[in-house]
């Protein structure tokens, strides 16, 4: 049986062809045409992925994607008329776990849609210790949640499974591929330097404000990618 997926988007010839794709492979599909209905029937509906349009009435993208990031993990592809990297970039920092161009081939939204599932179900079902703690910081899988010295911190959920990536294997190198493929599922132009992004941000995070233990903790391994160190 397909997931439940929410569409989020104004544009009804937009609504019909991805309702069309999604549904012959095999979702169930529910749409809305603005913001706060979307906000709304995400909460009522808990679908299994949103797709949220960035330009709503009422209520736009962003703050849709904010206020669901405040309670809830559900995956979200974003929607957007804007191709420029620090937009993208914005989106994904928010929280969103992807980022689709208009226009856009409804084959390759339900594709990255397929994906994002397919990388949800697997982080479910993997096994292994539902907490990890590794160099000052306690990470857990069952909550998403993390703690630094104690004190709990936030992340995107993007960060996060970046984090539960390298605490799961300290010290192992992992090329800009590998993460992409770990955490988004596939790959695509332009995520070199998103992935890049993404580290720098979480090394602020888990900084001890000095830029000093982010460093440390996760260490760039020039030429190749990243890793998390044991010290």
């Amino acid at each position: 049986m397909g997931s439940k997926v929410l569409i989020v988007e104004d544009d009804a010839h937009v609504v019909r062809l991805l309702r069309l794709y999604l549904e012959q492979d095999g979702h169930e599909v529910l749409s809305v045409g603005n913001g706060i209905d979307g906000l709304r029937l995400a909460r009522e509906a808990q679908p299994d992925l949103v797709v949220l349009d960035l330009m709503l009435p009422k209520l736009n993208g962003m703050s849709v994607c904010r206020m669901l990031r405040e309670e809830s993990d559900v995956p979200i592809v974003m929607l957007t008329a804007r191709a420029d990297e620090p937009h993208r970039l914005e989106g994904l920092d928010m929280g969103a776990d992807d980022y689709v161009t208009k226009p856009f081939s409804p084959r390759e939204l339900t594709a990255r849609v397929r994906a994002v599932l397919r990388r949800t179900a697997r982080e479910k079902t993997e096994e292994g210790p539902s907490t990890l703690t590794r160099n000052g910081l306690k990470l857990s899988l069952m909550s998403r949640k993390v703690w630094m010295d104690g004190s709990e911190i936030g992340m995107t959920p993007t960060e996060f499974r970046i984090l539960a990536m390298f605490m799961k294997e300290p010290g192992r190198t992992f090329t800009r591929d590998q993460i992409i493929d770990r955490v988004f599922g596939y790959d695509f132009d332009g995520f070199d330097r998103t992935i890049d992004v993404h580290v720098s941000n979480l090394r602020k995070r888990i900084s001890d404000g000095k830029g000093g233990k982010g460093q440390k903790r996760i260490q760039t391994v020039y030429g190749v990618g990243y890793r998390f160190g044991n010290g």
